[in-house]
C-alpha cells in the first residue's frame, strides 16, 4: 500500500540561542521546530510539530530566524524510518495512534510502539502504581506493570482502575486522551453523621470497586463533601466531577427535593454551583402522574405526619438527574473544573459538594460509592 498525505505544510522556526545577546542572530548550528500538518480533503488535520538540529539560516531580528515555508503536495511516508514515523505519532493522541496503526503495517508497527505509548501514559504513573493498595488485585500491578508493553499498560489502566491510599482511592486513565482519573471512596469522603448508625451504614456490595459503601439510613441534614490536590489532575483539562450511588428500593425523599451541587478550589473564586436531584427514576413519576409505588409511602407518612408538601418540579431537566453507567451505578454531574497548566494555580485543593441542609426534609435509600473527578470528553 502506498501511503501518502496531500497538502503537507512544513513550518521551520530557528529558536535564538540563550547565549546571544546580539540584536542579529549570526549563522550556525541552532535548534529548529518543525511543524506539519497531516490530513487533506474533508479529514480532520493532524498540527504535530517535531525539534531538528539544522545548521546556517538567514539573519533576521531579534526574537527568531525563519527559515522558511515549504509546501508539498504528495509525500511517500513508506519512505521513512520507524523511528520517525513512531516520533510523529506519538505527539498525535492515543485514539489517532490507533487509527494510524490500521494504514499499513509499518504504521502498524511504529504506532504500537513503546516509544508511542510511553508518551500518551503521564509520567508519575509508575509512581502512583507504587502506592498501589495490596489488597488490590488489579492486572496493572506495578509487578504486572512492568512485564507488560507501554500500549497493554496504557489500555489496562482504562479499563481496570487501580486501588491507591489505601484502597481509599482508586486511579485510571480515561482512554481517549490519557488524561488522568480518580474516585474517592465514600470512605475518605467527608460525610456529616456518617459514623452513626442511627444516620448512616457501612456496608459492602460485590459490585463496588471499594471494600465498603455508605447507605444512608435516614438523614434531615444530607453534606457530602470531598477532596483532591490539584497537582493530582492532568495539567491544562478540563474536569468534571460526579457522585457515583445507588438507590435501594425503599428510598425516599430524593424524588422532588432537589440538592445543592458545587465544585470549586478551596479559597480560590467562587465555585461552580447547581441543583440537581438524586432520584434514580428522573422524576418519570410526576411527570407521568403515577400514583406513588410502596417506595414512595414512608415518605408520604413522613409528609404528613411533619405537616409539608414537597415543591414538584415544573420542567424536567434531564442533565439534573442521574444517569446510568456502565458498572451498573448512577452518576450525577456535581460540576466542572479547568486544571491550570504548568505551576498556574500552585498547589491547593479542589472541592467538591453535595448537600441538602435547608429544607428540613427526611430522606433515605441513598448509597453511596464515592466521587469521580473525570477529564470532559468531547461528544
Amino acid at each position: 500500500m502506498r501511503v501518502t498525505i496531500h497538502t503537507v505544510h512544513f513550518t521551520l522556526i530557528e529558536n535564538r540561542d540563550k547565549k546571544e545577546t546580539q540584536n542579529k542572530i549570526p549563522k550556525g548550528n541552532t535548534k529548529t521546530m518543525f511543524k506539519f500538518i497531516l490530513g487533506g480533503g474533508s479529514q480532520k488535520k493532524t498540527d504535530v510539530s517535531v525539534g531538528v538540529g539544522v545548521s546556517g539560516g538567514e539573519e533576521q531580528e531579534e526574537g527568531r530566524i525563519s527559515c522558511g515555508t515549504v509546501m508539498v503536495d504528495r509525500i511517500d511516508l513508506q519512505n521513512l524510518p520507524e523511528g520517525c514515523i513512531a516520533n510523529v505519532v506519538s505527539l498525535t493522541t492515543p485514539r489517532d495512534a490507533c487509527r494510524l496503526s490500521s494504514v499499513s503495517r509499518s504504521f502498524k508497527s511504529a504506532s504500537e510502539s513503546d516509544a508511542v505509548w510511553d508518551r500518551f501514559i503521564p509520567p508519575e504513573t509508575h509512581t502512583i502504581l507504587s502506592l498501589q493498595s495490596p489488597s488490590s488485585s488489579s492486572p496493572s500491578s506495578t509487578s504486572n506493570s512492568k512485564s507488560k508493553s507501554k500500549k497493554e499498560l496504557y489500555l489496562t489502566l482504562c479499563d481496570n482502575p487501580v486501588l491507591i491510599d489505601q484502597g481509599k482511592m482508586s486511579f485510571s486513565l480515561e482512554k481517549s486522551s490519557g488524561k488522568k482519573c480518580y474516585m474517592i471512596s465514600a470512605r475518605a469522603l467527608s460525610i456529616v453523621w456518617a459514623d452513626t448508625p442511627h444516620y448512616w451504614k457501612w456496608i459492602s456490595l460485590p459490585d463496588s470497586r471499594f471494600e465498603e459503601v455508605a447507605e444512608l439510613v435516614s438523614v434531615c441534614w444530607l453534606e457530602i463533601r470531598g477532596k483532591i490536590g490539584r497537582r493530582m489532575l492532568s495539567p491544562s483539562t478540563l474536569y468534571k466531577a460526579y457522585l457515583v450511588f445507588k438507590s435501594t428500593a425503599g428510598a425516599y425523599g430524593f424524588d422532588h427535593q432537589p440538592v445543592e451541587v458545587s465544585v470549586g478550589m478551596l479559597g480560590g473564586e467562587e465555585p461552580t454551583r447547581g441543583r440537581v436531584f438524586l432520584d434514580a427514576e428522573r422524576g418519570q413519576n410526576t411527570a407521568n402522574h403515577i400514583a406513588p409505588g410502596p417506595r414512595r409511602i414512608g415518605l408520604i407518612n413522613r409528609r404528613h405526619f411533619l405537616g409539608y408538601q414537597s415543591s414538584q418540579p415544573r420542567e424536567i431537566n434531564e442533565a439534573q438527574y442521574p444517569k446510568e453507567r456502565d458498572d451498573g451505578w448512577l452518576e450525577i454531574e456535581l460540576g466542572e473544573f479547568f486544571c491550570q497548566g504548568g505551576g498556574d494555580g500552585g498547589d491547593g485543593e479542589l472541592e467538591m459538594a453535595c448537600l441538602e441542609v435547608t429544607g428540613g426534609h427526611w430522606k433515605g435509600g441513598l448509597i453511596v460509592q464515592g466521587i469521580e473527578i473525570r477529564p470532559k470528553v468531547k461528544d
